[in-house]
């Protein structure tokens, strides 16, 4: 797969025009997450983490969420960037999504206005949205990026982008 960058159409943005360290930035629109028919989510007030090569991940205020539905997980990883993420799973009914969500409880500088803010895996939900389009999840097990007709790649995450 090639990094060459995807001109972006009128209303698009590439990911190749994110900066790397990431930015973070408030986003208005509508995001819903749903999982075994349930509403997880619903928010206008997310944020957004852009960084190069990689589709966004939204950062969904824990007012915004259905948390009885999230109980702790074990382990943690660490970015660069943002520093120790803990992780949720996702219990709704009989289904289960282990891992399916994340956080920084102390996030380093710069990203303190994602502290306990939730992000959640698209491959894992049943379906999400942004402003009323269905996501396409980034390619991967590692990544948790959501990708919309708005947002133009090549995309980190696929077989052979690990280097990117």
């Amino acid at each position: 797969m090639s990094s060459r960058r995807i001109p972006p159409g009128p209303g698009q943005e590439s990911v190749w025009d994110y900066p790397r360290p990431p930015a973070l930035v408030d986003s208005p629109k509508s995001i819903q997450i749903i999982f075994n028919g349930q509403v997880i989510a619903a928010s206008h007030q997310t944020k957004r983490v852009l960084e190069t090569s990689h589709p966004p991940s939204y950062y969904i205020p824990p007012t915004d969420i259905a948390m009885d539905f999230l109980t702790d997980a074990p382990g943690t990883s660490f970015c660069e960037w943002k520093g120790h993420a803990h992780y949720y799973t996702l219990r709704v009914g009989d289904q289960v999504a282990e891992r399916a969500a994340w956080y920084y409880p102390t996030p380093t500088e710069g990203f303190q206005a994602i502290a306990q803010y939730v992000a959640f895996y698209p491959s894992a939900m049943e379906a999400c949205y942004v402003d009323g389009e269905l996501v396409q999840a980034q390619a991967g097990g590692f990544y948790g990026g959501w990708v919309t007709a708005d947002i133009v790649g090549p995309f980190k995450g696929a077989a052979g982008t690990w280097g990117w």
